[in-house]
């Protein structure tokens, strides 16, 4: 049972100033896969089972940002079910995402229950967030030692490709059709012999010494192009791993060793990174074990932002426990805001619903609260606030949005349905929200969404 006063409640509003990593707070999102669509992010993640003492993981999570601060739940629109080819339950592990003409592909790896090992598997959609069917019925890449981790790229001419692997890189075309190989598996070469591509003998001064460590390809390779300039940014240097990266003229290389970009993961020996551009800006994604309960087995994507250096080097990329700083737009309250939309927050839950659109907030208690970022209240500010709850519990709740160190609204939570009241503060501008609820012992109700006007 969870329980907190509301002093214990303004410490936590403090913390969070200063902090967004890891960026969701929910559920566990190791493997990060972003993918840039218009004006919208989609976050195609794994998931980490909050009793997981090893991988424990059944399916994949998507998530969108239009800000790159607040982040909206889109549902869990894959699991080891959408695979009748995989072992069910479990090793659902990482995976990525591309739309091509109109499509969504969602490359994943999973067990091969034929051959025993992961084999890489491709689900379709006609929208981000599904609803996915199996492409093939079988694998697309059926199971091999090493094979997990696919990653998706495709080129200016058109030609898609798929690379993947653990302590080896394959890769291979894929067809026009996206779930299909238009040419043989093909090892990437170099990246197997640290003395092949490059200076990968690096000085760990802070850790060994003097020693010198090698370091190569260790898994989750992920593959952009900025330039003319190919980049494959991977995990290096075996248990605990590092982010690297290397770049190549051609997609078929040779490869040239870059150097590291971030270091060993804050509670977690794995590392997974995606990176993007989003509206002239570039930003580096990544998992931790540093949440709640977080470790090796409980991991969350954080993201860093960076600048290329003049001649096209990613540099090195310390960790941040603030994040992205500035957002790249605000939010507007005046228009639907979906409760599962969020900073950060405090011991909440999103429903695990496997399709559709309609999602929410729940296992709420006293105490537990929520923030967004940037909301923009406009010149004028909002009269009154409405919000929509469901499967209610305590009809003595509440619900308090705060603003400018200041109560703006308080929604008593007596029935389920939309509930409207005036708001206390007129506020205008540009402000951090957050949702504070109240009430007594045990579950309160669930939140399903909230707006001004």
């Amino acid at each position: 049972m969870k329980k907190i006063c509301s002093l214990f409640a303004a410490t936590l509003f403090s913390v969070a100033l200063a902090a967004q990593n890891p960026i969701i707070q929910t559920l566990y999102t190791p493997d990060p896969a972003p993918y840039v669509h218009g004006d919208t992010v989609y976050l195609f993640v794994d998931h980490d089972e909050d009793d997981a003492l090893y991988f424990k993981m059944k399916d994949w999570l998507l998530y969108s940002t239009t800000d790159m601060v607040n982040w909206t739940y889109r549902g869990t629109p894959l699991s080891t079910e959408t695979f009748q080819w995989a072992r069910q339950g479990d090793n659902a592990w990482a995976a990525q995402a591309v739309e091509r003409n109109g499509k969504w592909y969602w490359y994943v790896c999973a067990e091969d229950t034929t051959m025993h090992l992961h084999g890489l598997g491709v689900a379709v959609a006609d929208r981000p967030e599904g609803p996915y069917k199996d492409a093939l019925g079988k694998p697309l890449v059926p199971g091999a030692w090493g094979f997990i981790d696919p990653s998706v790229f495709i080129d200016d001419d058109g030609q898609a490709y798929l690379f993947w692997g653990n302590n080896g890189l394959w890769y291979a075309k894929l067809n026009d059709d996206m779930i299909s190989l238009g040419s043989e598996i093909m090892p990437v070469k170099g990246l197997e012999d640290p003395e092949a591509f490059g200076p990968l003998v690096m000085k760990m001064d802070y850790q060994l010494g003097k020693e010198k460590l090698k370091t190569g390809y260790e898994e989750g390779p992920w593959v952009t192009k900025r330039n003319g300039l190919y980049y494959l940014v991977y995990a290096a240097g075996g248990v605990p791993e590092h982010l690297a990266y290397s770049t190549s003229r051609s997609i078929n290389g040779p490869w040239k060793y870059e150097g590291r970009i971030m270091d060993e993961a804050e509670n977690s020996f794995t590392i997974h990174a995606g990176s993007i551009e989003f509206k002239g800006r570039n930003f580096m994604f990544y998992h931790n074990g540093t949440a709640v309960n977080g470790g090796g087995f409980r991991r969350s994507t954080a993201i860093e932002e960076f600048s290329y250096t003049a001649d096209g080097k990613i540099p090195f990329i310390p960790f941040t426990r603030e994040g992205v700083r500035t957002p790249v737009s605000h939010l507007n309250p005046y228009e639907r805001v979906e409760a599962e939309t969020m900073a950060d927050s405090y011991g909440l839950k999103t429903d695990r619903r496997t399709g559709g659109n309609h999602h929410y907030v729940t296992s709420i208690h006293n105490g537990d609260w929520m923030r967004l970022r940037s909301v923009d209240f406009g010149k004028e500010g909002a009269k009154r606030l409405l919000a929509s709850v469901m499967k209610v519990q305590d009809t003595g709740a509440t619900i308090e949005f705060h603003a400018a160190g200041q109560i703006l609204a308080v929604v008593p939570v007596c029935r389920a349905g939309e509930l409207t009241v005036e708001i206390q503060q007129q506020l205008t501008g540009v402000h951090d929200l957050f949702i504070l609820f109240r009430g007594g012992d045990g579950e309160l109700f669930d939140f399903d969404w909230w707006q001004v006007e």
